[in-house]
């Protein structure tokens, strides 16, 4: 910061130099103001780094505290909005919101994070929003993955794993064998998830991922961050962690 101060006193030391009342400075003048602030410049470059990282630093300060704000003004139809699942500990004090989709590769890669992270700490609860982005297939699973809740809890768990553990293409077959091998009553599923409540229900979800800016998967919230992207076990406990001590 000290480097950056002298380059500004060189500038406004030339700028000390005009003629009193002058109302702008002459050729000559901004001429000169120019070399003084480039020679300084190409003497000491390490100034340029330490202005882009103190402009770095103020753009985080300032996403994060945009972030915070969109997640006080959302916090219902994050935590609460009564259709997405909820998994872990119900009544944890911190909830994990995930956006995810199944044929999406870094959301698989974030599967089995999550799931470590809820089976490890019995105080958090996950809210998982189906968030198809990658086209019919996508689509197709979340609305299965939706309807599957209706025949509870457990089963719905064991067919999120099911596809998000699944290496192959998601067509309709497969997700219906998938749905079979989770113990799901696949006519009743395929009927449930033609429910036009289902399809109203993911458009939710597309609204809001867009107000929270959220264009891609896998998106987390924890606590009053919004993570854009695949983090590791490692971050996701941190952040998690944070957020607890920040109550």
């Amino acid at each position: 910061m000290r480097r950056i101060l002298s380059a500004v006193l060189i500038a406004a030391a030339a700028f000390a130099a005009a003629p009193a009342g002058a109302e702008e400075f002459s050729a000559d003048q901004k001429a000169a103001i120019d070399a003084q602030i480039r020679d300084y410049l190409l003497r000491n470059p390490e100034v340029i780094i330490e202005a882009m990282q103190v402009l770095e630093a103020r753009r985080e300060r300032d996403e994060a505290a945009e972030d915070g704000a969109l997640i006080s003004r959302l916090g219902d139809d994050l935590f609460n909005d009564g259709y997405s699942f909820v998994a872990g500990n119900p009544d944890g004090d911190v909830t994990l919101v995930e956006f995810s989709d199944y044929r999406c590769g870094y959301c698989k890669k974030a599967h089995g994070a999550v799931k470590a992270l809820v089976d490890a700490d019995k105080n958090l609860r996950l809210v998982i929003k189906e968030f198809p982005i990658l086209g019919p297939e996508s689509t197709y699973a979340a609305r299965a993955a939706m309807a599957a809740q209706r025949q509870g809890g457990d089963r719905y768990l064991a067919f999120n794993d099911a596809m998000m553990t699944w290496q192959g293409n998601l067509s309709e077959q497969a997700v219906m064998s998938l749905a079979e091998e989770a113990g799901l009553d696949a006519d009743r599923l395929q009927e449930d998830m033609n429910d036009p409540e289902i399809a109203e229900r993911i458009q939710q979800t597309y609204a809001l991922a867009r107000q929270l800016k959220i264009n891609g998967t896998p998106g987390f919230i924890i606590g009053g961050r919004i993570v854009r992207g695949y983090i590791p076990y490692d971050q996701l406990k941190e952040l998690v962690e944070e957020a607890r001590e920040q109550g």
